[in-house]
């Protein structure tokens, strides 16, 4: 008898572990399908729609996956990473990068992989106050830090390289690459000052710090260049200033205001290649869209407890290489030209993942 409840007992955990074998690991990002009547979409109807929302990511489970019983069982529950306090946002070769003050340090997300990973950088390479980055061709990763009141950098490895400053005054806030040159967005000393990518020393610094030109940055806190276009978000006056390459000044886009149009706490932008302007107001929480004549052609966002809503947005970055790891969140009328990544300081998502759709029968 004891032999049969034995060989009973056998069987049943056999029959168990086989069911548990056979339940799938969730595959990381929420796996809704846009439908017609789940989709978020800017504008709402009856106009055009234009952005989708598709998906937010707030920590390492949105990206692995959280593991099955079986897993959890055998090999042990591994702690969630969360993000914490994103502000800038990059990606290279399909990987996005975070930069987070509270951490401090980044997150490091592998779209191809489905990995997640915290860099935190000790020694010679430690952060302090981690606003922007960028990389370059090498894999090398450039992090504007506040708090260090330098540009630090790093190999692709993740090993310190060497560090960049310009002195007590400086208070670097954003960082670009362009022309083989490092473009520093210097909030300390009202400037974008250029430097070798090599070399690192400076080549110029521009405009002049006088505060009666209009040309004049009072606060600029982020950077984007696009066709020979140096967008500047100056945060202290309300409106973003562009430049050319030679620092010559060509306009500013918005002035203070609550209206369509003008801003109130204006910090990421980010332009696309048919010079379409992306413009986060942290006030508004919400994110206004303009032409390369400057004119508003829509905005999205706003501050709602709703999916698809921003909560203290700061950074942004326009991608197209990272299409197809959201192609599950579209709706089946739409097209994506690129995505639209934007990270929120507060709430419960802390980046919004949207795509800048157009509908197939207006392909045609």
């Amino acid at each position: 008898m004891n032999m049969i409840r034995t060989n009973f007992r056998l069987v049943q955990h056999t029959l168990i572990l086989l069911v548990i074998l056979l339940l799938p690991l969730t595959s990381g990002y929420p796996q809704n399908r846009g439908t017609a009547d789940n989709i978020i979409v800017f504008p709402p109807p009856p106009d055009t729609a234009r952005i989708q929302f598709l998906t937010s990511i707030s920590g390492s489970s949105d990206i692995v996956g959280r593991p099955s019983f079986f897993k959890r069982y055998v090999l042990g529950s591994e702690p969630e990473k969360p993000i914490l306090k994103p502000y800038g946002l990059t990606i290279h070769n399909k990987k996005l990068y975070i930069c987070d003050t509270m951490l401090p340090g980044l997150e490091i997300i592998d779209f191809a992989s489905k990995t997640f990973d915290y860099f935190r950088p000790s020694g010679m390479g430690q952060l302090n106050k981690p606003i922007n980055c960028t990389l370059d061709d090498n894999g090398n990763l450039y992090v504007a830090d506040a708090g260090r009141q330098q540009v630090v950098i790093f190999n692709a490895n993740g090993n310190y390289l060497s560090s960049i400053g310009f002195g007590n005054e400086s208070k670097p806030t954003d960082v670009k690459i362009y022309n083989q040159q490092l473009w520093i967005c210097d909030l300390g000393t009202h400037q974008i000052r250029v430097a070798g990518l090599n070399s690192h020393q400076e080549i110029r610094a521009f405009p002049e710090p006088i505060p009666e030109n209009t040309d004049y940055l009072f606060s600029p806190t982020n950077i984007s260049i696009e066709n020979d276009r140096i967008y500047v978000s100056d945060t202290g006056n309300a409106s973003v200033k562009i430049f050319t390459p030679e620092g010559q000044f060509l306009g500013a886009v918005g002035n203070l205001g609550n209206a369509p149009g003008q801003f109130v706490r204006p910090k990421g932008i980010a332009a696309d290649d048919e010079n379409n302007l992306y413009v986060i107001d942290a006030a508004f929480e919400n994110i206004q869209m303009f032409n390369e004549k400057s004119r508003l052609l829509m905005f999205f966002g706003g501050h709602t407890e709703s999916p698809g809503h921003l909560w203290l947005p700061a950074g942004i970055v326009i991608n197209a290489e990272t299409i197809s790891y959201f192609q599950k969140y579209k709706y089946e009328e739409f097209t994506f030209k690129y995505l639209i990544f934007v990270s929120n300081q507060f709430g419960p998502a802390k980046i919004n993942v949207y795509g800048f759709i157009e509908s197939k029968a207006n392909k045609k």
